[in-house]
């Protein structure tokens, strides 16, 4: 089926598997690969769970939730941690906002504190992501701010002062989400970020905050996959 015929939903999941399948041209045999979280993600930890399980790949990982790690052994990927190995070849996730200069936005899915230690051990940090994701400002995608449960109101009253809208993401059942590390999570909307830099560096400022989703300086390339190709990106 022709990519213009098919609906917005079907679309954009042809666009992850191209952009995945294309991540997964960049492992090599022997490598120590990071797993990222999130749809994309998945879909990548599956085609590489298919060459390890199926082609014989050879590679160590580390994964930055509990779930990708759960997909990954399913396939039989081997698992180590940061006590056997320090740093990693690659590590491959997405993103919930791509902008110039490959600033991103991550952690729609709860995940950004492992994802950013993750990424910050890695030699190279790949962003793989369909069309949908690319931005001139980051910021429409509500910032997600990892907040100690005490802190909370003092930090959102700190971000509230910088001009957003601070919310603590809940369940569908109407609960607190709660981080692998029992934190909370901020979802700050209302605000486009002229200057990302400045914005990271008052909320690492905030005591009590944990981590953030600015992820700033750490991609090295991203794939974006659009209806004709697969476009690269690098910072």
């Amino acid at each position: 089926m022709a990519m213009a015929t098919l609906g917005n939903t079907d679309k954009q999941a042809a666009l992850k598997l191209r952009a995945a399948q294309r991540a997964l041209e960049l492992v090599e045999s022997g490598m120590t690969v990071g797993l990222g979280s999130g749809s994309t993600a998945t879909i990548w930890i599956k085609l590489l769970g298919e060459k390890v399980r199926d082609h014989g790949l050879k590679i160590r990982a580390i994964a930055s939730s509990e779930d990708s790690e759960r997909l990954g052994k399913s396939y039989g990927i081997p698992f180590v941690n940061f006590d056997e190995c320090r740093s990693l070849d690659l590590t491959i996730d997405g993103a919930d906002e791509v902008a110039p200069g490959l600033a991103l936005i991550k952690g729609g899915g709860g995940k950004l504190l492992r994802e950013k230690i993750v990424a910050s051990a890695s030699k190279r940090f790949v962003v793989v992501a369909d069309e949908s994701k690319q931005v001139e400002k980051l910021g429409r995608f509500p910032l997600p701010v990892e907040v100690i449960p005490m802190a909370t109101p003092l930090v959102s009253d700190s971000l509230r002062e910088l001009g957003f809208t601070p919310t603590i993401r809940v369940n569908r059942d109407g609960t607190r989400y709660i981080t692998d590390e029992g934190n909370l999570i901020l979802d700050c909307s209302g605000l486009l970020i002229e200057d990302p830099s400045g914005i990271a560096a008052k909320i690492d400022s905030m005591v009590g905050v944990v981590e953030h989703g600015l992820f700033l300086d750490m991609a090295d390339l991203a794939l974006i996959a659009g209806e004709q190709q697969v476009i690269e990106r690098s910072s």
